[in-house]
């Protein structure tokens, strides 16, 4: 297993919910409330989707007869993002500010939509001048776990994979920048740091972790 220090950081990329903003559990919640009323019959469903995007949920949990529904919970999942609280990970203002004072390159690579990346400008009209590009669902052609959307961004820096450090938290993130060929940093802010360890190089549980003091 390669190490931190095995290499030379060009640009971090990093996924939003569970990563920069601590809002999985608000997810949970209103994705909860979804299943509770369209599959009473599978408890827990919300947490088995956890870090899905969209288009995976609606094709693996409400196609076929439930169809007709996926326009109604778009619109409720849309007046839910409008009002969530964004809450940065712990560490995080300070660990990007430091990677932006030595040079690294900073994007946020991102399943959400830009209808939701305004509502996160809203709350925070920092977050742009955090980052040198923000990658939404509409820069790629392919979702998670395909390597398409962490290889765009390591192109938009002319930066080789080898060079890039990819942050997630979901089971699809962790394989997309594992597919990317990149080093993978897996934040325990939303599965288990056991459960997350194999598609990982390195475990954190947010950004005051001393394992990041070298990067």
């Amino acid at each position: 297993m390669r190490s931190i220090y095995d290499i030379s950081v060009k640009a971090a990329l990093f996924d939003l919910d569970g990563v920069v903003f601590d809002t999985e559990p608000q997810y949970s919640i209103f994705w909860g409330e979804q299943c509770r009323r369209y599959h009473p019959d599978q408890p827990g469903l919300e947490h088995r989707i956890k870090g899905q995007t969209l288009t995976q949920i609606f094709d693996a949990h409400f196609s076929g007869e439930l169809k007709d529904e996926q326009e109604s919970i778009t619109e409720r999942l849309n007046d839910f993002e409008s009002k969530m609280t964004f809450t940065y990970v712990a560490g995080f203002l300070s660990f990007i500010q430091k990677l932006r004072q030595e040079g690294v390159k900073t994007a946020v690579v991102t399943s959400s939509n830009n209808a939701k990346m305004q509502a996160v400008y809203a709350s925070h009209p920092e977050f742009t001048s955090l980052f040198d590009a923000i990658l939404t669902s509409e820069d790629f052609a392919e979702s998670k776990p395909s390597p398409d959307c962490y290889l765009r961004a390591a192109a938009r820096f002319d930066a080789a994979p080898a060079d890039c450090v990819v942050f997630e938290d979901s089971f699809n993130g962790l394989k997309s920048g594992r597919a990317a060929g990149m080093f993978v940093v897996g934040l325990s802010t939303t599965n288990d740091a056991e459960l997350i360890a194999p598609l990982c190089d390195l475990v954190i549980p947010d950004y005051r972790s001393t394992k990041l003091l070298n990067i």
